[in-house]
């Protein structure tokens, strides 16, 4: 899918694509406390809460390497054996210190109500993405899961937005994105899509609010709302612009 359409003002939003991190679930106590676990291993004393979390969104690797890099630890341990390591230890903390965002389920569940095609696009790895939606109870109201490693991909390249839209059959134009970060932000405006950002998140060391988004919402029971009132925009442009 190399060329997307831009956003028509004729289309309705059909499908909401929502991150995972951050946006559904405060998964970094699972994080930093399965990151502390593997500096132990190495020998090395845990990094602040803030600083681990602050890796966060860009995939396990990355997050891998820089707390290497914050922990001195790069010309000391292979990345491949702290990748082995952080997995084992987040097998176990996955889903155990964190919690689902306040008012998640009830959006989703009024959302897939209203018709709403629904999908996770995460960097995640399916094997953590996966169980992590089973344990929450929110898989069941989500259609399609898009990982870190699902595609070749991840955000904020636009290629797994695009992913989730062809396996939900809804036009990338009928669809918008749901995130906290700016590597939703990057993914969304290089898909061609709305984004609107969550004002809870993991929105970098300049807040949510800088991300300059489409919208700033405080609870995705905000989302019905917000979209319809958006397309009804959009149809009067394009009645006006007859």
């Amino acid at each position: 899918m190399s060329k997307q359409p831009f956003f028509s003002p004729q289309a309705r939003t059909r499908a909401v694509l929502i991150d995972l991190d951050g946006t559904m679930v405060h998964t970094a106590p699972d994080i930093v406390e399965a990151v502390s676990r593997m500096l132990a291993d190495f020998g090395q004393a845990p990094l602040p809460f803030d600083t681990v979390s602050g890796f966060i969104g860009k995939g396990v690797p990355n997050l891998v390497r820089r707390t290497l890099e914050a922990a001195a630890l790069s010309d000391q341990v292979e990345m491949s054996e702290a990748l082995t390591v952080f997995h084992r230890h987040y097998e176990q903390t996955n889903g155990s210190f964190g919690h689902v965002f306040p008012h998640v389920a009830a959006g989703l569940r009024e959302l897939r109500r209203l018709g709403y095609r629904l999908a996770c696009v995460t960097n995640k790895p399916e094997a953590l993405a996966a169980p992590l939606l089973l344990m929450t109870g929110l898989a069941r109201d989500l259609d399609v899961l898009v990982a870190g490693d699902s595609i070749e991909r991840m955000k904020p390249d636009p290629e797994p937005l695009w992913h989730a839209c062809r396996l939900l059959g809804v036009d990338v134009e009928c669809s918008v994105l749901v995130g906290d970060s700016p590597v939703d932000v990057s993914a969304a405006r290089a898909a061609r899509m709305p984004v609107f950002i969550v004002s809870y998140g993991y929105g970098g060391p300049d807040g949510a609010a800088a991300l300059q988004s489409d919208a700033l919402i405080d609870s995705l029971v905000q989302l019905p709302d917000l979209l319809a009132s958006r397309d009804e925009r959009l149809r009067a442009g394009a009645s006006a612009g007859r």
